[in-house]
Formats: structure tokens, C-alpha cells, sequence
């Protein structure tokens, strides 16, 4: 018996990204839909054939958003044993009168929960079977809300899991289709769930999956790795501006005694004027980012609307941010106030 076609990419990948083939545990995120059950078989297959020997932990989140989601959770954890896997199962309730919308809630439910059991068996990797398809979908949402060029490269193959955390989230099968992974659960005669939400069109995402991308197939059918494929040079290009925009904002970055040692330093107009547009972007939303904790619904319109205070000489212009916090010019310097100041 030889490996199958898709845990041999798999595998490639694996090495590719220096993940543990030994001596760790890694928490694999599966939800039980075709993506996460093929990452999880794949690992099986290649534990099986003793090209693996890392410690694998199952997490699922319930949130309890539909009514089955308790038997989708009990045949997770039912398809770990029956593959030799210990899973940990998490329960959530999302409050749908958040601030977040129902999609971003449960997001950051689900990776709170992921962290949370990452930390729990002492494991430095979460995987999670985001496809090429999820790519593609995910940088026309962002594209369509006008975001930067560092948005439009997409998902991160690797990345920390949250904000300074030591605990990295992998994306192994941003090289595989959707259609793979389904083909692959097939050939192991192992049935999928499938969640009726992903056919719900008031969620943007299935409007991009459903309407979208079929309609941009028929201009080109091999759409979706086209979009993977701009993202990865965009995410490549975006490596070299962010070496180089920390440098900037080094040579910007001005002390500000009325302001506590957390605050974000202001930044000189000067430096930044003279700096070229796209590196004085991309410093602008770093700083912003470390300003604010996150860039969550910072857009396009947000960085011209704070790179315009660098105009002339007038102090006292503002630019508001979303979520709160807003960029002031004084004389020759931006300076960040977050909702509190």
C-alpha cells in the first residue's frame, strides 16, 4: 500500500513548514465538515504509514448556534477515538446582541477555545483546514471593503494565534480545494457534516461562495487559484514593506510626556511626508494597530483620512477611527487618543 495523493502534500507541507514530527502534541481544530475531517484523516494516514509521530489533540467548539450542533460535537469526538485521537470538546453560547456580528463572535469564541486548549496540553501548534476556496473568498470580502494592500494577501499560512502569543496557528491546506477535500473523505469512506449555515446568503461569505465566485468562473475557471495565487505574492511583497516600515516608524516616533509609557508614540509629520506612500501606509497602520490592539475594520479610507493630517502646517485636524480612538495632528505631530483620553 502506498500513501494517497493528499496526505503526501500534506506531508510536503508539513516539512515545508517545519512543523514537530515528534517529541510535541498538536491540537488540530475540526468541526467535522469536509476541510477539517480530510486535515484530520490525512494525519491518520500518515501516523499510519509512520511518516508521523506527533501527539495529536482533537478540539471542537459547540456553540450551540443550531440544534444539532450537540450531535455534530459527539461524532467529532466519536471519529478522534475511532482514529486513535484524544479530543477535548468545548461549549459555547454566542450572544447574538454583541457588538461583533454573528460570524465574528463566533470566531473569537473559537479561538479563545483554541488557545485555551492548546495551553491545556502544552501544545505549540493549533491547525485548522482553511482551503485555497476559504483564501479566495476571504480576500474578495476584504477586497469589496477596500482594504489595504497587506488585507488583500489574505490568510497567513503561519501566524501567532493570538497577539503575542507563543502558540502559532498553522494553515496546512491552503494549497488544496475544497473539491480535494471532499474527493479525499470519499476515498476513506468517511462521511462529513455539513452545517445548513454554509448555505445561509444572509452571511456575506456564503454570498461570495454561492453568487460570486461561480459568476467570476465563468470570466476564468481557475478563479480561485488565481486569487490564492495574487494573494501569496501580495502577502511576499508585503514581507519586504514591513521590515522596512518599522524602520520608519522608529525614525517618526517622537517622545510624548503627557502620555503614559503604554500609549503609542506620536509620530513626526515631517518624517512621514517625506517618507514614499505605500511605506508611509504601511507604517501608519502598524502604528495604529500596536495604538489600538488590533486592526479589526481598519480600512483603506481610514489610513488616507490620518495620512491627509500630514498636509500643511495647521495643527488641531482630526481623523476618527472605527470602533473608537481617533488620530489628532498637533503642530508637527500625530498624535493617537484612544475613546478614554
Amino acid at each position: 500500500m502506498r500513501l494517497n495523493q493528499f496526505p503526501r502534500i500534506l506531508l510536503a507541507e508539513w516539512r515545508k513548514l517545519k512543523l514537530p514530527n515528534s517529541g510535541e502534541t498538536v491540537v488540530v481544530a475540526v468541526s467535522g465538515g469536509a476541510d477539517s475531517t480530510a486535515l484530520l484523516l490525512a494525519i491518520e494516514e500518515l501516523k499510519t504509514f509512520n511518516k508521523l509521530y506527533t501527539g495529536i489533540c482533537v478540539a471542537h467548539l459547540d456553540h450551540r448556534l443550531r440544534k444539532s450542533s450537540g450531535k455534530d460535537a459527539k461524532w467529532v469526538a466519536d471519529l478522534s477515538a475511532k482514529l486513535g485521537f484524544k479530543s477535548v470538546i468545548g461549549r459555547a453560547k454566542i450572544a447574538e446582541d454583541s457588538s461583533d456580528n454573528l460570524e465574528q463572535a463566533a470566531r473569537n469564541a473559537r479561538y479563545a477555545f483554541l488557545e485555551r486548549t492548546a495551553k491545556k496540553v502544552s501544545a505549540n501548534y493549533v491547525l485548522t483546514a482553511h482551503t485555497m476556496d476559504d483564501q479566495a473568498e476571504t480576500v474578495l470580502l476584504r477586497l469589496m471593503r477596500g482594504s489595504a494592500s497587506l488585507a488583500l494577501g489574505g490568510m497567513e499560512v503561519l501566524r501567532p494565534l493570538a497577539k503575542n502569543s507563543s502558540i502559532k496557528l498553522v494553515r496546512p491546506l491552503l494549497w488544496a480545494r475544497r473539491s480535494e477535500t471532499e474527493d479525499y473523505c470519499r476515498l476513506r469512506k468517511i462521511n462529513f457534516l455539513s452545517d445548513e449555515m454554509n448555505d445561509d446568503l444572509t452571511f456575506a461569505r456564503v454570498k461570495v461562495r454561492k453568487q460570486l465566485l461561480p459568476l467570476m468562473q465563468s470570466f476564468n475557471n481557475r478563479i480561485v487559484e488565481a486569487i490564492s495565487r495574487t494573494a501569496t505574492q501580495l502577502r511576499e511583497d508585503g514581507s519586504v514593506l514591513g521590515s522596512n516600515s518599522d524602520a520608519l516608524l522608529q525614525r517618526a516616533a517622537v517622545s510624548n510626556e503627557q502620555s503614559g509609557e503604554t500609549k503609542a508614540p506620536a509620530l513626526d509629520v515631517k518624517v512621514l511626508a517625506e517618507a514614499p506612500p505605500a511605506l508611509r501606509r504601511r507604517a501608519l497602520r502598524q502604528w495604529l494597530s500596536n495604538a489600538r490592539g488590533s486592526t479589526r475594520r481598519l480600512e483603506m479610507v481610514h489610513l488616507l483620512a490620518v495620512e491627509k493630517l500630514l498636509d500643511g502646517n495647521t495643527g488641531g485636524r482630526v481623523a476618527e477611527l472605527p470602533s473608537g480612538g481617533k488620530v489628532r495632528r498637533r503642530r508637527n505631530r500625530l498624535e493617537f487618543e484612544s475613546e478614554n483620553d
